[in-house]
Protein backbone atom coordinates (compact mmCIF):
# COMPACT_ATOMS: atom_id res chain seq x y z
CA UNK A 1 0.00 0.00 0.00
CA UNK A 2 1.39 3.60 -0.88
CA UNK A 3 1.73 5.72 1.78
CA UNK A 4 -0.24 8.69 2.15
CA UNK A 5 1.75 12.22 1.58
CA UNK A 6 0.46 14.39 4.51
CA UNK A 7 2.81 17.51 3.50
CA UNK A 8 2.17 20.45 5.70
CA UNK A 9 -0.75 18.37 7.62
CA UNK A 10 1.85 16.37 9.61
CA UNK A 11 1.99 18.34 11.86
CA UNK A 12 0.60 17.76 15.89
CA UNK A 13 -0.19 21.47 16.24
CA UNK A 14 -2.65 22.83 13.97
CA UNK A 15 -2.46 25.61 11.36
CA UNK A 16 -4.75 28.35 13.21
CA UNK A 17 -5.77 28.21 16.36
CA UNK A 18 -7.98 30.35 16.01
CA UNK A 19 -10.35 28.33 13.35
CA UNK A 20 -8.77 29.93 10.52
CA UNK A 21 -9.95 33.91 11.38
CA UNK A 22 -5.90 34.81 10.96
CA UNK A 23 -5.98 33.43 7.43
CA UNK A 24 -9.55 34.14 5.94
CA UNK A 25 -13.44 32.90 6.40
CA UNK A 26 -13.48 29.89 8.67
CA UNK A 27 -14.97 27.07 7.32
CA UNK A 28 -18.09 26.70 9.33
CA UNK A 29 -18.83 30.29 8.95
CA UNK A 30 -18.77 29.75 5.72
CA UNK A 31 -21.73 27.21 6.04
CA UNK A 32 -23.48 29.46 8.06
CA UNK A 33 -23.36 32.18 5.48
CA UNK A 34 -24.53 29.36 3.04
CA UNK A 35 -27.55 28.22 5.19
CA UNK A 36 -28.51 32.15 6.18
CA UNK A 37 -28.23 33.28 2.71
CA UNK A 38 -30.80 30.60 1.40
CA UNK A 39 -33.40 32.64 3.63
CA UNK A 40 -32.86 36.11 3.66
CA UNK A 41 -34.92 38.21 2.09
CA UNK A 42 -34.66 40.22 -1.49
CA UNK A 43 -36.51 43.84 -1.68
CA UNK A 44 -38.32 44.20 -4.77
CA UNK A 45 -38.16 40.15 -5.39
CA UNK A 46 -39.33 38.03 -2.24
CA UNK A 47 -39.47 38.05 1.43
CA UNK A 48 -37.27 36.01 3.53
CA UNK A 49 -38.02 34.77 6.60
CA UNK A 50 -35.53 37.14 8.77
CA UNK A 51 -38.31 39.82 8.85
CA UNK A 52 -40.01 41.55 11.36
CA UNK A 53 -38.82 42.28 15.02
CA UNK A 54 -35.56 39.64 14.94
CA UNK A 55 -33.64 38.38 17.74
CA UNK A 56 -29.86 37.61 17.20
CA UNK A 57 -28.19 35.93 19.88
CA UNK A 58 -24.45 37.18 20.64
CA UNK A 59 -24.61 39.87 18.36
CA UNK A 60 -26.16 41.57 15.34
CA UNK A 61 -23.98 40.83 12.44
CA UNK A 62 -26.40 38.84 10.41
CA UNK A 63 -29.54 40.23 11.18
CA UNK A 64 -27.80 43.28 9.38
CA UNK A 65 -26.65 41.05 6.65
CA UNK A 66 -29.51 38.68 5.94
CA UNK A 67 -32.54 40.96 6.40
CA UNK A 68 -33.92 43.30 4.39
CA UNK A 69 -34.37 47.13 5.48
CA UNK A 70 -37.39 49.53 4.29
CA UNK A 71 -40.59 50.92 5.24
CA UNK A 72 -41.71 49.63 8.82
CA UNK A 73 -44.77 47.17 7.86
CA UNK A 74 -43.41 46.24 4.65
CA UNK A 75 -43.42 43.08 3.48
CA UNK A 76 -39.89 41.05 4.32
CA UNK A 77 -38.92 44.53 6.26
CA UNK A 78 -36.65 43.54 9.27
CA UNK A 79 -38.40 46.16 11.76
CA UNK A 80 -36.36 46.22 14.85
CA UNK A 81 -33.17 43.77 15.88
CA UNK A 82 -32.60 42.79 19.09
CA UNK A 83 -29.60 41.24 20.49
CA UNK A 84 -29.40 38.83 23.07
CA UNK A 85 -25.94 38.19 25.37
CA UNK A 86 -25.13 36.52 28.46
CA UNK A 87 -23.30 39.80 30.28
CA UNK A 88 -23.87 43.53 29.61
CA UNK A 89 -19.93 43.61 28.54
CA UNK A 90 -21.79 43.65 24.54
CA UNK A 91 -22.23 47.00 23.48
CA UNK A 92 -24.97 45.33 20.67
CA UNK A 93 -27.12 43.58 23.42
CA UNK A 94 -30.48 45.13 23.75
CA UNK A 95 -31.13 41.59 26.65
CA UNK A 96 -28.85 40.67 28.85
CA UNK A 97 -29.36 37.03 30.34
CA UNK A 98 -29.59 33.29 30.24
CA UNK A 99 -31.08 31.69 27.29
CA UNK A 100 -32.17 28.97 29.94
CA UNK A 101 -33.72 30.97 31.87
CA UNK A 102 -37.49 31.54 30.82
CA UNK A 103 -38.09 34.79 32.13
CA UNK A 104 -34.69 36.15 30.14
CA UNK A 105 -36.78 36.44 26.83
CA UNK A 106 -40.52 38.09 26.52
CA UNK A 107 -43.06 35.25 25.20
CA UNK A 108 -44.48 35.15 21.67
CA UNK A 109 -42.85 38.09 20.70
CA UNK A 110 -40.24 37.28 17.58
CA UNK A 111 -41.09 36.64 13.94
CA UNK A 112 -37.24 35.18 13.67
CA UNK A 113 -34.43 34.13 16.22
CA UNK A 114 -31.02 33.68 14.45
CA UNK A 115 -28.84 31.40 17.19
CA UNK A 116 -25.54 30.22 15.51
CA UNK A 117 -22.78 28.22 17.45
CA UNK A 118 -24.16 28.78 20.92
CA UNK A 119 -26.00 25.39 22.31
CA UNK A 120 -23.01 23.54 22.61
CA UNK A 121 -21.69 26.01 25.18
CA UNK A 122 -25.40 25.76 27.13
CA UNK A 123 -25.76 22.68 29.29
CA UNK A 124 -29.12 22.77 29.48
CA UNK A 125 -29.02 22.90 25.82
CA UNK A 126 -33.22 21.46 26.16
CA UNK A 127 -33.65 24.67 28.21
CA UNK A 128 -32.11 26.71 25.50
CA UNK A 129 -34.05 25.40 22.87
CA UNK A 130 -37.32 26.19 24.85
CA UNK A 131 -36.84 29.51 25.57
CA UNK A 132 -36.08 30.13 22.22
CA UNK A 133 -39.48 28.19 20.77
CA UNK A 134 -41.51 30.41 23.78
CA UNK A 135 -40.22 33.66 22.38
CA UNK A 136 -41.15 32.40 18.41
CA UNK A 137 -44.51 34.44 17.73
CA UNK A 138 -46.91 31.87 16.17
CA UNK A 139 -45.56 31.28 12.66
CA UNK A 140 -42.29 32.49 13.93
CA UNK A 141 -39.23 30.76 12.54
CA UNK A 142 -35.81 29.79 14.51
CA UNK A 143 -32.65 29.64 12.02
CA UNK A 144 -30.17 27.67 14.08
CA UNK A 145 -26.74 26.44 13.78
CA UNK A 146 -24.72 24.02 16.22
CA UNK A 147 -21.18 21.80 15.20
CA UNK A 148 -20.96 18.56 14.29
CA UNK A 149 -17.10 18.34 13.89
CA UNK A 150 -15.36 21.27 15.30
CA UNK A 151 -12.11 22.33 17.61
CA UNK A 152 -13.00 23.32 21.54
CA UNK A 153 -14.45 26.18 21.38
CA UNK A 154 -12.73 28.94 23.10
CA UNK A 155 -12.81 31.59 25.01
CA UNK A 156 -16.32 30.45 25.86
CA UNK A 157 -15.76 27.06 27.57
CA UNK A 158 -13.21 28.95 29.87
CA UNK A 159 -16.51 31.48 30.68
CA UNK A 160 -19.33 29.06 30.26
CA UNK A 161 -18.39 25.88 29.14
CA UNK A 162 -17.74 23.22 25.87
CA UNK A 163 -20.40 21.10 26.42
CA UNK A 164 -21.73 19.38 23.33
CA UNK A 165 -21.30 18.63 19.67
CA UNK A 166 -24.71 17.26 17.79
CA UNK A 167 -25.44 15.55 14.86
CA UNK A 168 -28.33 15.67 11.92
CA UNK A 169 -30.77 13.14 14.25
CA UNK A 170 -30.31 14.38 17.74
CA UNK A 171 -30.89 18.08 15.81
CA UNK A 172 -33.89 17.15 14.38
CA UNK A 173 -35.45 14.76 17.12
CA UNK A 174 -34.62 17.72 19.83
CA UNK A 175 -36.65 20.30 17.05
CA UNK A 176 -39.55 18.16 16.75
CA UNK A 177 -39.82 17.68 20.51
CA UNK A 178 -40.88 21.12 20.12
CA UNK A 179 -41.67 22.61 17.05
CA UNK A 180 -44.33 20.44 14.49
CA UNK A 181 -42.43 17.99 12.49
CA UNK A 182 -43.21 19.08 9.00
CA UNK A 183 -41.82 22.79 10.27
CA UNK A 184 -38.59 21.34 10.76
CA UNK A 185 -35.96 20.96 8.33
CA UNK A 186 -32.20 20.13 9.40
CA UNK A 187 -29.28 19.96 7.19
CA UNK A 188 -25.71 19.03 6.98
CA UNK A 189 -22.79 20.76 5.91
CA UNK A 190 -19.27 19.24 5.02
CA UNK A 191 -17.12 16.69 4.24
CA UNK A 192 -13.91 14.69 5.38
CA UNK A 193 -11.74 17.13 3.24
CA UNK A 194 -13.73 20.43 5.43
CA UNK A 195 -13.43 18.54 8.38
CA UNK A 196 -9.53 18.19 8.16
CA UNK A 197 -9.51 21.69 6.93
CA UNK A 198 -11.49 23.08 10.12
CA UNK A 199 -9.48 20.91 12.73
CA UNK A 200 -6.46 22.61 11.37
CA UNK A 201 -7.89 26.02 11.17
CA UNK A 202 -7.47 26.53 7.26
CA UNK A 203 -10.21 29.46 6.03
CA UNK A 204 -12.61 28.32 3.45
CA UNK A 205 -11.12 30.52 0.96
CA UNK A 206 -7.57 27.82 0.97
CA UNK A 207 -10.56 25.02 -0.76
CA UNK A 208 -12.46 25.26 -3.96
CA UNK A 209 -16.04 25.80 -4.19
CA UNK A 210 -16.84 22.40 -5.33
CA UNK A 211 -14.81 21.08 -2.14
CA UNK A 212 -16.58 23.04 -0.09
CA UNK A 213 -20.06 22.37 -1.33
CA UNK A 214 -19.60 18.70 -1.22
CA UNK A 215 -22.33 17.30 1.71
CA UNK A 216 -21.05 13.74 3.30
CA UNK A 217 -23.64 12.71 5.94
CA UNK A 218 -20.43 11.16 7.83
CA UNK A 219 -18.45 14.00 8.13
CA UNK A 220 -20.84 16.47 9.49
CA UNK A 221 -18.87 19.66 10.34
CA UNK A 222 -21.97 22.26 10.56
CA UNK A 223 -25.68 21.25 11.50
CA UNK A 224 -27.91 23.90 10.52
CA UNK A 225 -31.81 23.72 11.18
CA UNK A 226 -34.67 25.83 9.95
CA UNK A 227 -37.97 25.43 12.62
CA UNK A 228 -41.07 27.59 12.39
CA UNK A 229 -43.71 27.70 15.72
CA UNK A 230 -46.74 26.39 14.92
Amino acid sequence: MRPVGMGSLRRLTPISRVYGLDRGLPVDRYYIEQFLGRFAGHAGYAEGVVQGRVLEVGGRAYADRFGVTGAPGGPGVTERVDVLHATPTNPDATIVGSLTEADTLPEDTFDCIICTQTLHVIFDFRAALANLHRALRSGGTLLLTVPGISPGCVPDRDYWGDWWRFTERSMRKLLEELFPAPSVDVDAYGNVLTAVAFLHGMAANELSRDELEVSDPLYEVILAARATKG
